[in-house]
């Protein structure tokens, strides 16, 4: 990755690299470490249209984002791919000068071969894919919707047959739920190009109902993988991942451990969120956004719109995960308001 010149930094330290842009707050899905079926039932209200960002404004803040050093894009949601036409926003994004990277992440209901050719087509990269179990009774009770598990897999070879790749495989671990399903899932993708990825059960937003109790630390998950196949570290730069890489000493592929929870990598962090209104947020964690659709909306010119992301930029002091244990109890914005 490229370090553009007169770096722009917050107060802790930490360039801007990465954008993370949420198109929509709206899923098919009802996973409940996200968006559990008894908060976000039938009636719940999602955003209507006219307060989404156009592709057109997203594009303008990602635009202004790159010039800031911002150099890898991903779309998340919500379910991404319900929004109509993302395609088009997909080839806003790719044609920016200087974006290296651009990625998608989508719990694959809707990744039909035909779709994944299209984003391909358009400029999309890479994806990963939300997978937390392969037995259908398990992740039937995850989803909330009682989406089979083949049709995820279908949506990995589709991603992996249409160039987007590797396919990165994101599995939720939670304590009672899917913690017995990491040997299997970790078998599953042994000897393929996928890269499955750990996450401890992360207390996002205010509704997953989340409990420390809940958290298998990615630690016991390394050591019960490790002692059925052997892993070793792999090296790499450091600076805005969030993903501790290992490979299977065999050869068999590689996988990756997100631990938030127990391991946070605050220090590293080099993102910013954009929600699907028009919020700009500094941390997975925030409480409140700075507004952009106003600006954007009320005439205001490049100049203007970089002022601001920069001011929002060098003002940055988050830190939650590391200050978890002694962080008050606060309101948190939902993941599926700004992706995960």
């Amino acid at each position: 990755m490229t370090q553009p010149e007169n770096s722009l930094q917050d107060r802790l330290g930490r360039p801007l690299r990465d954008l993370r842009i949420s198109v929509t707050d709206r899923c098919n899905f009802r996973c409940v470490y996200c968006m559990p079926r008894t908060v976000f039932g039938a009636g719940f209200r999602f955003l209507p249209r006219r307060e989404l960002l156009t592709f057109e404004e997203i594009a303008r803040v990602a635009r202004v984002a790159v010039r800031l050093g911002v150099r890898k894009i991903r779309l998340t949601g919500g379910e991404p791919l319900l929004r109509s036409n993302l395609e088009e926003l997909v080839a806003l994004l790719a044609a920016l000068p200087g974006l290296e990277d651009l990625a998608l992440t989508t719990n694959g209901s809707l990744l039909t071969p035909a779709r994944a050719r299209a984003l391909y087509a358009a400029g999309l990269r890479r994806v990963n894919i939300s997978l937390d179990a392969l037995d259908d009774a398990t992740f039937a009770t995850v989803n909330g919707v009682g989406y089979p598990v083949r049709r995820v897999l279908a949506a990995v070879e589709a991603a992996d047959a249409a160039g987007l790749r590797p396919v990165k495989i994101n599995m939720v671990v939670k304590r009672g739920l899917t913690d017995q399903a990491v040997e299997a899932m970790a078998a599953r993708f042994r000897h393929t190009p996928h890269i499955l990825r750990f996450i401890e059960f992360m207390d996002v937003g205010t509704a997953n109902g989340w409990d420390p109790a809940g958290v298998v630390p990615s630690q016991e998950i390394l050591e019960r993988i490790h002692r059925r196949w052997p892993l070793e570290p792999v090296a790499g730069p450091r600076l805005g991942m969030v993903a501790a890489r290992y490979r299977y000493r065999d050869g068999a592929g590689e996988i990756g451990f997100i631990s938030s929870v127990s391991q946070p990598f605050c220090s590293g962090c080099t993102r910013l969120r954009l929600s699907p209104e028009g919020r700009l947020y500094t941390c997975l964690f925030g409480s409140a956004g700075t507004d952009l659709r106003t600006p954007l909306r009320s005439g205001a010119d490049d100049t203007a719109l970089t002022s601001l992301l920069s001011g929002v930029w060098r003002d940055r002091t988050d830190r939650y995960s590391e200050e978890r244990a002694a962080a008050p109890r606060r309101e948190r914005v939902e993941m599926f308001r700004i992706g995960g």
